[in-house]
């Protein structure tokens, strides 16, 4: 008789937030994702959101969730208990330390805050729980609302610049790097 073998158990974890609760995205966020990402207006402001968007790109984001490694990668979705899923926030790279963090947020709850306090508590959780000392990200020079976003939540600039390859407009644009620290 063979012995039995089970897949090791993937906890993703949940945070909750005064307005948010942060979990793994699922298949059935797959039609909202396509909906808030297929605006220009937030595929511009991303590296990696193509455009247009399309039901097939958010059913392709979230398959290939199921082949991240949890020691180097982290996806939540940003729930808002009466619009449902509104963003998704990230966390990508080589090992630690050298983590980047990522993020979009559907135009119709920009300038709420929700991706403030969404980004403060995904810091705490990767500090805490998966034992970040710091975190990078990278800002297009023309995004200064992430730039905001970025600056609340406590990230520094490093001084370091880029071009950055924007997917959805097909051309590489200045970037800044900025640093959180735990």
């Amino acid at each position: 008789m063979r012995p039995v073998q089970f897949d090791p158990v993937r906890i993703d974890p949940v945070i909750d937030t005064p307005r948010l609760r942060l979990r793994a995205p699922r298949r059935s966020d797959a039609a909202r994702i396509a909906a808030l990402c297929s605006d220009f207006e937030v595929a511009r402001t991303t590296a990696r959101l193509p455009h247009p968007y399309g039901l097939e790109d958010a059913e392709a984001f979230l398959a290939s969730g199921d082949t991240l490694d949890p020691d180097l990668e982290a996806r939540f979705a940003l729930d808002h208990p009466v619009e449902g899923l509104v963003g998704v926030l990230s966390f990508f790279g080589e090992p630690a330390p050298a983590t980047e963090i990522g993020y979009w947020l559907g135009r119709p709850y920009w300038g709420a805050g929700l991706m403030t306090e969404a980004e403060t508590a995904a810091l705490a959780w990767a500090a805490r729980d998966w034992g970040r000392t710091h975190v990078r990200a990278w800002r297009l020079d023309e995004n200064p609302a992430s730039d905001a976003v970025l600056v609340k939540a406590g990230f520094l600039y490093t001084g370091e610049r880029r071009q950055t390859f924007v997917l959805s407009r097909g051309e590489a644009l200045p970037s800044r790097g900025m640093m959180w620290l735990a």
